[in-house]
């Protein structure tokens, strides 16, 4: 299978709040880099939380991976998550850990040796210009170099899939070229998927990219 996410008719609502996305139908193929942009509250971070789970179609059909997220069992929710890479805009670090721990937390709980760990972390943090902080801890580090460390740990297992979003909304602007630069790389060298929802694409971007949006009603178009 080509596509790694469709969406059918897809609603999206918080129980019985009224309708954030409506009956939308897209297909986004293995290796696409996907921006998602609309005004705020239109649904952006809402659309994100079904792709990985959080949220279950109100109506209409998701298919992540070729599993049906509508009566998706635990078991198989675990499992795709595996294969998930997430990078949220609060970043969600552990404070009681060092950089090197947190950037491996999913290699950790995957049972991968403290080699293997050790190589990543050292790889990873090379990449997001971080080398020399491993033992620091999130709150010696300003709010660019914490998103680093949650992008790095995002990309620790190699994913299928990238889920960003907002990842650059609130940083300076040499850590956002830092994580634009890694997406890029980890989307035309390795194949991955990456799907970013952003308030604003960056105006220099080096590889061809897909544009979603999403209107006041929730409904949601591809802009060419």
């Amino acid at each position: 299978m080509s596509e790694i996410i469709i969406a059918q008719n897809l609603t999206l609502s918080y129980e019985r709040d009224e309708a954030i996305i409506r009956e939308a139908s897209f297909k986004i193929k293995k290796g696409d880099f996907v921006f998602i942009t609309g005004p705020s509250g239109s649904g952006k971070s809402t659309l994100l939380k079904s792709f990985y789970g959080s949220l279950k179609p109100q109506k209409g059909t998701l298919i992540m991976g070729g599993l049906n997220m509508n009566s998706i069992s635990k078991t198989k929710l675990q499992e795709l998550r595996r294969h998930l890479g997430i990078v949220f805009q609060d970043y969600r670090l552990i404070n009681e850990w060092s950089v090197e721990r947190n950037v491996v937390l999913p290699l950790w709980i995957a049972g991968y040796s403290k080699e293997i760990q050790k190589a990543q972390s050292k790889k990873l943090l090379h990449h997001v210009k971080l080398i020399g902080k491993e033992e620091k801890y999130p709150l010696e580090l300003s709010g660019g170099e914490q998103q680093r460390v949650g992008v790095a740990r995002a990309l620790s297992k190699n994913p299928h899939l990238i889920l960003a979003d907002e990842p650059t909304g609130n940083l300076d602007e040499y850590s956002s070229t830092v994580i634009w630069d890694l997406l890029e790389n980890a989307c035309r060298q390795l194949g991955t998927t990456v799907v970013v929802v952003t308030h604003k694409i960056p105006s220099v971007f080096n590889i061809s990219y897909r544009h979603l949006t999403i209107d006041d009603y929730g409904a949601i178009y591809e802009v060419h």
